[in-house]
Formats: C-alpha cells, structure tokens, sequence
C-alpha cells in the first residue's frame, strides 16, 4: 500500500509538473492564424519588422483576439506600431481608434499621420481622465502605457476611471488587453513614476474592480533575467524587460454603455414628463383652494389684492 501511495502521488505530481508547463508555453507558429501572420509578413511593414522578435508581435496580437471585421481601440499608439498591424488584420470593414491624452500629443507625431496611410485609422485626442470612443468596440489595447496613467503628468488620472472608460467604451464580450512592464511584488504604485513599472497583482486587482472578468496571461513577454529594480530605459535590460500581458473581458451581460444612456435618457424623459403631470396637478390643486377662500372671504368682507404667485 505505501508504495502504491507514493507512485500515486509521484505521478500527480508529475502531471501537475507537465501541466504547468503546457499552460506556460509560448503560443505556437502554427496555432496563430493566417490572418494575423499575413499582414505581420507584409512587405509595407519592413520598417518595423526589426522590433517583431522582441515584441512577440504575432503571439501578442494573436492573444488579443482581434480579428478581421472588429473595431480597435489602442490607447497611446506612439510609433503606430501596433496599430498598422491592427488597421491591416480588421480590413476595410474593421476600425482602429487611437487613443491620445493630451498630455501625449506632444510624443504622438507618427500616430497623427496613421490615418493618411491607412484609412481605417481615426486619431482620437482626449483628455487623459475621459477616454471615450465613437461607437462600442470589440478590442481595448494597451501596450506600456498602463502604469503612465496615475502619474503627475496625467493629470494624474485615477486608473478607477481609466478602466472604468474602457469598460464602458467595450462591447458585452469585449477583451481588454493590458501588457505593462513588471515592477517588484507588492510594489502598488511606487515604482511607475521612477522606473516605468507596475506591480502585476495591482494592476490585475484595478481592472477586476471596473467589472471585468480576468480571462487570462500571454507569458511570450516574460524575462526571468529581468529582476525588477532598474530602470526600464536602462541599456541593461532596455527593449527585454519582464512584462505581463493580460487578457479581461467585460462580461456578455454587461449592457452597452450607449444603450444604457439612451435607457436613461428616456427615463429622464418619463421623469420629466411626470413632474410636469404633477406640477399641473399641485396647479389645479391651488387654484381650486385660492377660489373656495375667495369665495369664502366674499361673503364678509371686501375682496383684497391676490398677492403675486410664487413661480
């Protein structure tokens, strides 16, 4: 019995082991579909086919599920590397909406002149604190930009709102990718000013809060080497930081931000439509006792002024 005991659980632990291991696996060439390889392979992107490798572009883009025919909003686009993939796999019938703060214009040159090369991009300059997009989409991405956010020049802007932008900005079943570079455990916010970094854990937490539903991680941009403490632009580890990538969904019960203000602007109709009804009713109300006391007072006395009514 003690030895089948121990090959037992020798054996689960081993498939644990294995288990771990497979879930951890970068994603596999051949698992990323053709319409995502596709445009990474074209020749119009041979400027930026140097930085695919350390990028992971084709299993980072994979992961975030954007698809041809879905509508992308891609906060903080910079160099527009992200979004020239994105403009390519949704095609004609997608859309791509760049998200620039304000405070971001000014580093945002490449990303203004996207929609002149590709016609499905349209540039959106926002304050920080008010993310929206034209209609609901099916996509929220953001690369190295998450930890910008609750820092001075901002604003700073509150991830709370932040995220709860993006929730509304969604569809019902709408992903939400977050890939950011990794700060020390437990670190909250304290490195994201001074090295550009952000604790995972936080993050995850800030974004479950909004509402979402945590899906999942991409480890294609994990660097164990990398342990935390420097500076992201340090040469030392610049371009091969540890960063996380994680996937959220907004849950497909969720109602529609733009359904649910024309839900409560009717209701704001019904609700005026109301007072009015009850005011037209206190009206009638005053003038049949303003009457009954006139007739009463003209019984006795002469009839004096009324005094001027209370609008």
């Amino acid at each position: 019995m003690n030895w089948i005991s121990k090959s037992t659980l020798s054996l689960a632990i081993a498939g644990l082991v294995l288990s771990s291991a497979a879930l951890a696996a970068p994603q596999q060439a051949s698992d990323i579909p053709g319409y995502v390889t596709a445009p990474i392979a074209a020749p119009a992107r041979a400027a930026d086919t140097k930085d695919d490798a350390r990028r992971h572009v084709a299993e980072i883009v994979a992961f975030s599920g954007v698809k041809p025919g879905d509508s992308v909003l891609e906060l903080v686009p910079g160099s527009g590397y992200w979004s020239r993939v994105f403009a390519k796999i949704v095609g004609p019938q997608g859309r791509v909406y760049g998200a620039v703060p304000e405070p971001m214009k000014k580093y945002s040159d490449e990303t203004m002149t996207l929609p002149q090369s590709y016609p499905n991009v349209e540039v959106l300059v926002q304050p920080a604190d008010a993310l929206a997009a034209p209609a609901p989409v099916d996509v929220v991405f953001t690369v190295q930009n998450y930890h910008d956010y609750p820092d001075k020049f901002m604003g700073p802007t509150d991830p709370a709102i932040l995220n709860k932008a993006v929730f509304a900005a969604l569809k019902p079943g709408g992903t939400y990718i977050v890939v950011d570079h990794v700060a020390e455990a437990g670190s909250g916010l304290r490195d994201t000013d001074t090295l550009h970094r952000i604790d995972p854990a936080l993050v995850k937490q800030q974004v479950e809060a909004a509402g979402f539903e945590y899906v999942g991680e991409s480890d294609a941009l994990r660097n164990p080497a990398d342990d935390h403490t420097l500076k992201v632009f340090d040469d030392a580890i610049r371009g091969h930081t540890d960063q996380f990538a994680y996937k959220f969904r907004k849950p497909a019960a969720a109602r529609d931000a733009h359904a649910m203000d024309d839900m409560d602007h009717a209701h704001d109709m019904d609700g005026a439509h109301d007072m009015h009804d009850m005011a037209g009713m206190e009206k009638a109300k005053d003038a049949d006792e303003a009457k009954a006391a006139d007739d009463a007072k003209s019984t006795d006395k002469p009839q004096e002024p009324a005094p001027a009514e209370d609008d």
